[in-house]
């Protein structure tokens, strides 16, 4: 059976997105919580079809949960939407390259009127319940990005597409750690369990303190990296294969639903 958001979640998220479509330019980890957040990606029509199967062979970190077809802006997820401004920040690709980072891509809808949108389940989404659950969420504390990292993990490749696994990372302490697989592992449409916990160097990540996407961490002590697959291995797949145009959110910025978190929690 659904899960129907309240009154007050559905005019919170009417408000976030009306604030990002505005031009309000601000991670949206901690906005409208209790509602579940996307992330971005769109292709020209004919990238589509391996972009869907890119998903579908990589569910862990590229779990679609909505497909916005060809000539339509509009989620299901979220009746009045446009998904081409109600995103704080966009990349534009062109050729694998990040060419532009803006608060509004109806240009990129304008040049490529054939963009097909896949919606990518977001961590964000179990952070509510690590929240509820008393583990503490750094990033949001700190009014930070979360840290995402490229790995050395090769995901399945799909036609053209390939690129390697990217995590979010989140400092836990370690009493709580077995409660925040629990939590998360009870949300696998939005990424789920953790697909590591504990040495980075064995992801191939040299440097916590240096990620690829997003702020810098802050570890204290008695407290263990946990890694979770993140929605952002779609824009390594950009930059590996090379598409001649993709639309992005910037990693952290995500588009929020109108869905209860609870709708994915099994």
């Amino acid at each position: 059976m659904s899960v129907l958001a309240s009154p007050d979640q559905l005019a919170s998220a009417r408000a976030a997105r009306a604030a990002y479509r505005e031009g309000l330019a601000e991670p949206t980890s901690g906005v409208a919580p209790g509602l579940t957040q996307a992330n971005l990606i769109a292709v020209p029509a004919d990238w589509a079809f391996e972009t869907l199967l890119y998903a579908q062979r990589n569910p862990k970190p590229c779990p679609v949960i909505d497909v916005i077809e060809q000539g339509a802006v509009e989620s299901a997820l979220a009746p009045g939407s446009d998904i081409r401004t109600d995103i704080g920040a966009y990349r534009i690709w062109r050729d694998g390259e990040l060419v532009s980072e803006q608060t509004d891509a109806r240009d990129a809808w304008e040049e490529h009127p054939d963009l097909v949108a896949f919606l990518i389940g977001c961590s964000f989404t179990f952070e509510t319940g690590l929240v509820e659950a008393g583990i503490p969420i750094r990033h949001q504390e700190l009014g930070r990005n979360v840290p995402m990292y490229r790995t050395n993990i090769d995901c399945t490749p799909a036609g053209r597409l390939r690129g390697e696994l990217v995590v979010s990372m989140r400092p836990i302490p370690a009493g709580r750690v077995a409660d925040a697989v629990q939590i998360s592992g009870r949300t696998p449409a939005v990424h789920g369990a953790p697909v590591h916990v504990g040495d980075a160097a064995s992801l191939g990540i040299a440097d916590l303190s240096r990620p690829d996407f997003g702020d810098a961490p802050e570890l204290r002590d008695g407290e263990v990296p946990v890694f979770w697959a993140c929605g952002v291995t779609p824009q390594a797949a950009i930059m590996a294969s090379k598409p001649p145009f993709a639309v992005t959110h910037a990693p952290g910025f995500m588009f929020i639903t109108d869905v209860p978190d609870a709708e994915y929690i099994v």
